[in-house]
């Protein structure tokens, strides 16, 4: 089949661009970069900008599936600079899939859509939108989210998939930044380390996303709805953590702060950094503290039933995949 990733070159991306490579697809990958080895594996590339919608309108003629997972994600930045890629963007691939009749449109969303400050203990896809958000990143991703599931019909049959914390080998967003702050001793603990988190292994969410575009059918559930999906394990977060940091060589977290002063920090932080405009993030935010300190963990159910998802990889086996990849590239991090 003829298929486009938009983000393929990223670290979810680049795992679905492989796995569909496996299975002999077509890929195009619509992305910023020049990925050589994608490019060794067969994958075509197109350099181009979400947000181009004449280029991305181009890039998506003939495709027959389209994996939209290109996305800003983070803790801060302008309201812009979140909105253009991730609503603005996403309103060119459904206008592209629609004027270039693409049939099935799959979506990266995330869980922090449903975020309210609240825990989550094995809170299923009924849990509602919150009324407001304190991040740009979540807010923005509910906004594409919606219109990707509200984009629905016979001609374009549309799925969201919400993976939770997404960690593997080739990682550019979660591991980097947390060895990066226990290198420099800038790691902190928020809340008493109890809460416990679902995440997922990236060749487990690649494949969750192969499977919702095969599962994608006109009149089947799929349609039109949206997933969590986890390696339905949830850890001891801060556990979680410091297991790698050790295994690592690297020091434990020691410093510890309550929920309630994190939340303080990352307020004073963002009014600081908005008020004196520096560059760079906060350490902290209001958002991050809460994301660190409180349980969020997921009932897959839904995914097992209708997409036929259960992961091939348990937590532990996912850690000794990655830990291994991580210590044969060491000089790419150690300090």
């Amino acid at each position: 089949m003829k298929i486009v990733v938009t983000g393929g070159g990223g670290f979810l991306g680049s795992h679905i661009v492989e796995q569909l490579l496996r299975r002999g697809d077509e890929v195009t990958v619509l992305g910023r970069g020049q990925y050589p080895r994608l490019l060794g594996l067969g994958a075509r590339v197109t350099n181009a900008d979400i947000c181009d919608e004449a280029a991305v309108h181009s890039c998506l003629t003939g495709a027959e599936i389209v994996f939209h997972v290109a996305a800003k994600p983070g803790i801060w930045g302008s309201w812009r600079s979140f909105y253009e890629p991730n609503v603005v963007g996403t309103r060119n691939v459904i206008k592209a899939c629609r004027a270039n009749g693409v049939p099935k449109l799959v979506y990266t969303s995330s869980p922090s859509v449903v975020f309210s400050n609240r825990p989550h203990l094995g809170a299923n896809e009924s849990l509602p939108y919150p009324p407001k958000f304190e991040s740009f990143y979540p807010q923005t991703k509910s906004i594409a989210e919606r219109e990707i599931l509200a984009a629905n019909s016979s001609s374009l049959l549309t799925v969201a998939l919400r993976p939770h914390l997404i960690w593997g080998p080739r990682d550019t967003h979660i591991l980097p930044r947390l060895i990066a702050r226990a290198q420099a001793g800038r790691l902190i603990q928020v809340g008493d380390g109890s809460n416990k988190v679902d995440l997922t292994y990236v060749e487990d969410a690649a494949r969750a996303h192969l499977l919702a575009a095969d599962a994608l059918k006109p009149g089947s559930l799929v349609a039109g709805s949206v997933y969590f999906i986890s390696q339905d394990e949830p850890v001891h977060f801060w556990s979680w953590v410091n297991e790698i940091l050790v295994r690592l060589e690297l020091p434990k977290v020691k410093r510890r702060i309550s929920l309630r002063t994190g939340r303080a920090i990352g307020s004073v932080l963002e009014l600081t950094y908005r008020l004196m405009r520096l560059r760079g993030e906060p350490r902290l935010t209001r958002f991050l503290a809460s994301e660190l300190a409180l349980d969020h963990y997921y009932d897959i159910s839904r995914a097992k039933k209708e997409l036929g998802y259960t992961p091939a990889y348990t937590m532990a086996q996912a850690m000794e995949k990655t830990v291994a990849y991580l210590l044969d590239t060491r000089d790419s991090w150690a300090a």
